[in-house]
């Protein structure tokens, strides 16, 4: 009765826990979201009258809240769990909300990331007019040929520390992050669901300055399939 999305980022934890040496039972935050409850949907309500004691009981393994707390349960870790949920930025948010809980000595250390799996794989690939899916099937986001983004499956979780204490704990450091910062667009965009040149530039701004770096000296970007 368990969201295959919940099984599988408890999987992908336990694997970023064991290659990052972190013990259970640490003081661990959790910061991560996921994607809609489809299997819930799709396979146990199929349209039954359930009474709200059942109603609870299945949430427990496919609500959207219990994604964090359930890691934190199953690894017995001792920091914040919390769900994060903000649509597709969804896992880089669950990052900066970590690296601030960091900062603010709310945990040792924690994992954040994040799981989408499409339980529609099995029924084509539709592009409708005027959607946000690709009709030629491809990404190719800042091209001439951009159509329109690509839905996928995933999940993925970083162990994130503070610097200090990950050189003297000698664990393998991949990457430090310098900074980050979030926003909202508010009304200033074309729709709901359209990113804003403003809103962007102004998170970018502060992330620079919060990280002390100069634009100049960032050499690579990544960006979302919208080149959002």
């Amino acid at each position: 009765a368990m969201d295959p999305q919940q099984r599988h980022f408890l999987q992908t934890c336990w694997h970023a826990m064991a290659h990052a040496g972190l013990a259970q039972g640490e003081l661990t935050g959790v910061y991560a979201g996921c994607g809609v409850p489809a299997y819930l949907m799709q396979n146990l309500l199929q349209g039954q009258q359930r009474d709200i004691t059942s109603l609870l009981a299945l949430t427990n393994g496919n609500d959207k809240d219990s994604l964090a707390t359930r890691v934190s349960y199953e690894l017995d870790l001792k920091g914040p769990a919390v769900t994060v949920q903000t649509a597709c930025s969804t896992s880089l948010v669950a990052v900066h909300m970590a690296c601030r809980a960091l900062q603010n000595f709310e945990c040792d250390s924690a994992l954040a990331g994040g799981v989408w799996l499409n339980l529609t794989q099995d029924q084509g690939y539709h592009a409708p007019a005027g959607g946000s899916l690709s009709p030629s099937g491809q990404l190719s986001a800042f091209g001439e040929q951009a159509d329109g983004i690509l839905i996928g499956s995933g999940s993925a979780a970083v162990v994130l520390k503070r610097l200090a204490e990950a050189q003297e704990d000698g664990d393998p450091i991949l990457a430090v992050i310098k900074g980050s910062a979030i926003n909202n667009d508010g009304r200033d965009k074309v729709g709901y669901t359209a990113p804003s040149v403003n809103g962007q530039a102004n998170a970018i701004m502060a992330a620079l300055e919060f990280a002390d770096i100069e634009p100049h000296s960032v050499g690579y970007i990544e960006a979302h399939g919208t080149g959002t």
